[in-house]
């Protein structure tokens, strides 16, 4: 069964092959998986986790229940015979979210079907999917949009998977952060400098808790310096977007009255979230792609 552990091993007609099934999915087109799964979430999620849970359920596949706190990681059990447990009882795939990045290396050898719900800082690929899913759908495709990602881009695995995948696409990307959160990419601090071009604003959380130092700004300033306020909206292009990963801190990466504004597709992202991970599960289960 073929694993999806990164966008960099997904080829353009890969990435939308899955795009395709996810709309598939969205027009009602029903199908049953059957087949087991477990999801290791050793880190906190709400939207990928449930997303899997309620893709697993629309396609019949068995999720069995696993709690970190209650298994034998906590007898110091190592994330390789977790997963050769759940194979040896059968099992045929896993969702895998791991703070440690890169944590799939520590499972070659493993026969059942890897699906990575997000490494540490590196990579979380159904996200990616699910962005590039409802950009395709506001814009058609991505060839010269220009899309601007903004905010904690040295922690954040949704940047590193978008950015090589528009990029690959033939979107142009800019990025905006402070300059100690650019994580080797080539950024700007003036988030007013793309505002009144870009197509799709892609906003990022601030992640707290990957951060080793004191935090340099209060809330209030990072919103007036890199967050997308009122003023900043009204100069957006009257087609461009508003995109976010959440969770949402409200008043900081975005004002509060933009959550949900006519340009926001912040919840339709969540939607297609389920429909993607659908195109995901299939193509782990049955290696169609």
């Amino acid at each position: 069964m073929p694993n999806l552990l990164t966008m960099n091993t997904l080829t353009n007609e890969s990435i939308l092959n899955l795009i395709g099934r996810a709309a598939a999915f969205e027009k009602d087109e029903e199908l049953k998986l059957g087949g087991t799964i477990a999801n290791l979430f050793f880190e906190p999620s709400t939207r990928t986790k449930m997303s899997f849970e309620m893709a697993e359920h629309k396609l019949g596949i068995a999720a069995l229940p696993f709690e970190t706190g209650f298994s034998s990681v906590l007898k110091g059990e190592t994330l390789y015979d977790t997963v050769k447990t759940l194979e040896a009882i059968g099992v045929d795939a896993v969702v895998i979210r791991h703070s440690e990045e890169e944590y799939y290396r520590q499972l070659e050898g493993i026969r059942l079907a890897v699906i990575n719900g997000g490494d540490g800082s590196g990579q979380h690929p159904t996200q990616s999917l699910l962005d590039l899913y409802t950009i395709q759908q506001e814009f058609g495709g991505f060839e010269n949009l220009h899309v601007t990602i903004a905010g904690d881009i040295a922690h954040s695995r949704v940047a590193k998977s978008n950015a090589a995948a528009l990029k690959q696409l033939g979107a142009k990307v800019s990025f905006v952060c402070p300059p100690e959160w650019s994580g080797g990419y080539e950024t700007s601090d003036r988030l007013d400098d793309y505002i009144e071009e870009t197509d799709v604003l892609m906003l990022l959380r601030v992640q707290h808790e990957r951060h080793t130092g004191g935090q340099s700004m209060t809330k209030e300033q990072y919103h007036q310096s890199y967050g997308l306020t009122v003023e900043r909206e009204k100069k957006m292009k009257s087609s461009a977007i508003i995109m976010h990963p959440a969770p949402i801190n409200r008043g900081v990466e975005i004002a509060d009255s933009l959550v949900e504004c006519e340009r926001s597709r912040i919840f339709k992202q969540m939607a297609n979230g389920v429909f993607i991970r659908m195109a995901v599960l299939e193509y782990a289960m049955k290696g169609r792609d």
